[in-house]
Formats: structure tokens, C-alpha cells, sequence
């Protein structure tokens, strides 16, 4: 049996986001098997391959921190029940290239004298900071703020951090001057020339900008796509489509020649980096929409579809339109496998051929699950 995680930020009460902690690694990932296997016994003639499991710290590549305190004291992490800043720039289940960046941005955040935004009084500026890692350890680093009042400061001290913090690749500016429980606003401001944070993910390299989805955990991230690959590859399809298709992880990773690839995904900032990473590979005949996913019109019917709907999944519209299509072979990507069972349960015309547990996020009871669906 593996030795559980130990976090005094969860043993001192300060933060129970992991309400796993303290688990044995191995009992966590039996338990979420026996939990999907319940969900989807009403198809026992699936076969379950074997669930891919992750490490169970350090695997997080993106940090959402709060920021509380003040000027002088800034911190980063969470708000207790005051709506108080909580330090949590040690987090045991974010990347060690991120916790190693959390003191330079604090101190970073004095220098500039970026106000912290203060949420009972509606006073402040900075209320979160966004960074994200990619593979090789480049750094995606973004100031959510309340206006541009702190913008010339920000500029004018930016290079002390770069220096500090030569991985930074990508700074932004995101602006949200409304009052209200959302992690970022619409508008974005480039602080440095790059303004893309490249992912490179066995033999793929992904394009990330701003406001973009990437999944958290980068080593499970590619398990998913080498899966669907495999589970692509066997059919040899001549055209795939991808929906909810984010960045273009799925496309990117099941083009090939003579097939072509199409992704829809409603944001516009995901599809802009899809199209740079097709574009920066050579890949002409893999293409990207914006578009929403439920919308779907099947007047080119694809011979294969890969689906990666949010946790409210496909929904019974676009059930009723794939279990119409005909389309031969569904790969999907659930990361909710309750909504997941009510959604193959709505489409009697495909058979869960083989299951898959990916093991996302450790230390929580969610999980990622992947089936395969063939028509019956």
C-alpha cells in the first residue's frame, strides 16, 4: 500500500480543497474504480482496461491563488470564512516549478504596490493570480485585476521579475472590474511579446494562450490523448470530428495522413491557439471552429467522433442527434461519469465497448473516464 499525502495545511484545518488527503494513494484510486464500475454496470459486457494512475503530489500545472492581505503583505492561496487572504504558496499537489515561482510573484506583487483586492470592503485591485506550466517548465503568469490603475507599475518592475523568473515566458494583464464570483474577465492584456505558452506533449506541441482550458495534470492529460489515438487508429476513420474540443489536444493527437480532423469548441481564445498549433505542425487537413458543440448538424456524417463535454455532459439534444447520425465510433472523454452513464444511457444504439479510469485529480474523488462506443 502506497503512504498517504501529508499537508499541514489540511491537517491544520487552513484548507480541505483535498478532501482526500491523508488517504493511501492506492485505496483513493480502488475506490474511484469501484465507484465508475457502479456507474456503468448496466453495460457488463464492457471491458475495463486497466485505470491509469498519476502521481499524487506535485501533479498540478496550473495555480489559481486568491490574493488576500495587503501591499506590503500580499498573499496567495485561498479567502477563510472572513474573506480573508489564507498563504497557501506550498501546496503539496501543485508542481514544484510553481511553488518555486508563488515567493518571487509575492514579493513581486509589493514591489509593484498592486493593491490586493479587498472583497467586503469592494476595494482593490489584484484579486487573482493564474499560472500555469507546461511540460519543459515555461511559465504562464496572470494578474486578474479590478482596472489598469496598477498597469504602469506592473510595466515598470516587470523586468526585476524576469530576471528572477527567466521561465516566464507569457505575462498578462486580465481585467474584471465587476464585483462577482468569477475566476477572470473578458479582456486580456500582453505584458510580453510571447503571448503563447508552448506545451509540448510527446511528439505534439500544443499552443496555449490566455483564457485557453488545459486539463491540470499534464501526465494524465496525454494518457487521454494517446488512448483515444490508439482507440482512433483502429478504425482508421477518414474523418473525425472533435468536440468541446479546447486547445486541440484530441485533433492534434489523432491526425494523420490521409484523415482529416474537425474541432468545435465554444471558446474562441482555445480555438485561436488549436488553429496555431495545426498551423505550427504542418497540419492542413486538421481544422477548428468556434461553435457550439450541441448544435451539431450531421450533414457530413464523420466515420469517428471524439466528445469531452464539461461535467453537465453532452446533454439530451446532442444524444438525440449522435444516436440519429449513424456515426460508427464514439471515443468519449467524461469527467463526470454519473452524467457520463445518463448520456450512453441515452443512446441505445452504442455499445460500451472498453472503459478506461484516468486518475486526474488525486486527493479528490474525481476522476476522468474514457469509453469507447461502437454502434450496435
Amino acid at each position: 500500500m502506497t503512504t498517504a499525502m501529508q499537508c499541514d495545511y489540511f491537517d491544520g484545518g487552513v484548507c480541505r480543497s483535498c478532501t482526500l488527503m491523508g488517504t493511501p494513494y492506492d485505496t483513493q484510486l480502488m475506490a474511484k474504480m469501484e465507484h465508475a464500475r457502479g456507474l456503468l454496470a448496466a453495460w457488463p459486457d464492457a471491458r475495463w482496461l486497466p485505470a491509469m494512475a498519476s502521481s499524487d503530489r506535485g501533479f498540478r500545472n496550473r495555480a489559481k491563488m486568491v490574493v488576500g492581505g495587503t501591499a506590503d503583505n500580499p498573499t496567495l492561496g485561498i479567502l477563510d470564512q472572513s474573506q480573508r487572504g489564507v498563504d497557501l504558496t506550498l501546496c503539496g499537489i501543485i508542481s514544484a516549478g510553481l511553488r518555486a515561482a508563488m515567493a518571487p510573484i509575492v514579493s513581486f506583487i509589493a514591489l509593484a504596490r498592486i493593491v490586493p483586492y479587498d472583497v467586503p470592503a469592494r476595494r482593490g485591485e489584484l484579486k487573482h493570480v493564474l499560472l500555469t506550466e507546461s511540460p519543459d517548465g515555461a511559465l504562464m503568469l496572470r494578474f486578474v485585476l479590478r482596472s489598469t490603475e496598477a498597469l504602469g507599475r506592473i510595466r515598470k518592475h516587470l523586468p526585476s521579475l524576469l530576471a528572477e523568473l527567466p521561465q516566464l515566458k507569457v505575462i498578462t494583464a486580465n481585467l474584471l472590474p465587476e464585483h462577482k464570483a468569477v475566476l477572470e474577465g473578458d479582456e486580456e492584456i500582453a505584458l510580453t511579446s510571447g503571448e503563447t505558452l508552448t506545451m509540448p506533449l510527446d511528439g505534439v506541441l500544443l499552443h496555449l494562450r490566455p483564457g485557453s482550458f488545459f486539463q491540470t495534470n499534464t501526465q494524465i492529460a496525454m494518457g487521454l490523448y494517446a488512448q483515444a489515438r490508439e482507440w482512433i487508429d483502429e478504425v482508421a476513420p477518414r474523418l473525425v470530428w472533435d468536440l468541446y474540443c479546447g486547445v486541440g489536444g484530441f485533433a492534434l493527437y489523432v491526425a494523420a495522413p490521409g484523415r482529416r480532423v474537425h474541432g468545435v469548441e465554444v471558446s474562441a481564445p482555445a480555438v485561436e491557439s488549436a488553429r496555431l498549433s495545426a498551423s505550427g505542425a504542418g497540419l492542413k487537413d486538421v481544422t477548428f471552429a468556434v461553435g457550439d458543440a450541441t448544435a451539431l448538424s450531421t450533414a457530413e456524417t464523420p466515420d469517428a467522433i471524439i466528445v469531452n463535454p464539461p461535467r453537465r455532459g453532452l446533454g439530451e439534444k446532442l444524444c438525440a442527434t449522435l444516436e440519429a447520425s449513424g456515426i460508427p465510433t464514439i471515443v468519449y472523454s467524461s469527467c463526470n461519469a454519473v452524467t457520463l452513464a445518463q448520456d450512453i444511457a441515452a443512446m441505445p444504439g452504442y455499445a460500451p465497448q472498453r472503459i478506461r479510469l484516468f486518475d486526474m485529480f488525486p486527493q479528490t474523488d474525481h476522476y476522468e473516464t474514457m469509453v469507447l462506443l461502437t454502434r450496435r
